[in-house]
């Protein structure tokens, strides 16, 4: 392989130190969101304590929560990110959405909101059909996500 296919030093030093750069960042960026969500968990838990009840759209928003902190989790261990736990979170949110509105919104809010959740929910299933019928050689997430922790 000639010097001039593979790059110049100094280019894979900057490329090098670039990658470095963007991975230390990435660690950061995952980490304020993990405290963040941490955070925002603790003060949904203070406001169930101090109401005294919970409703279902508390523990909506705490599975929200968890979801989030799994995702970079997931991330943080694997270097991965499944499409499936933006799905998933989208999906919840759309429900806590539908339960927070029930008596305000109009038939169309309605039917707008229940046709989202089963296109993200069709997605979802279209997804793991794909990953189990169809593995990529390097496809860690087959099959792997209910062993991990993850849905």
């Amino acid at each position: 392989m000639k010097n001039s296919d593979r790059g110049s030093s100094p280019e894979r030093f900057v490329r090098a130190r670039l990658q470095g750069i963007l991975s230390a960042v990435e660690v950061v960026g995952l980490m304020v969101i993990g405290l963040a969500t941490i955070l925002a968990m603790a003060q949904e838990g203070w406001k169930i304590i101090g109401q005294g009840e919970v409703s279902i759209t508390d523990l909506l928003l705490m599975f929200l929560y968890l979801e989030v902190l799994a995702m970079v989790g997931r991330y943080l261990k694997l270097g991965e990110l499944p499409v499936r736990f933006p799905l998933y979170i989208a999906m919840v949110s759309l429900a806590r959405d539908l339960i927070l509105r029930f008596g305000e919104v109009t038939e169309f809010h309605l039917l707008a909101l229940c046709a989202g959740i089963v296109m993200l929910a069709c997605g979802v299933l279209i997804l793991r059909f794909s990953q189990t019928r169809f593995p990529l050689p390097d496809d860690n997430d087959a099959g792997h996500a209910d062993q991990n922790g993850g849905p």
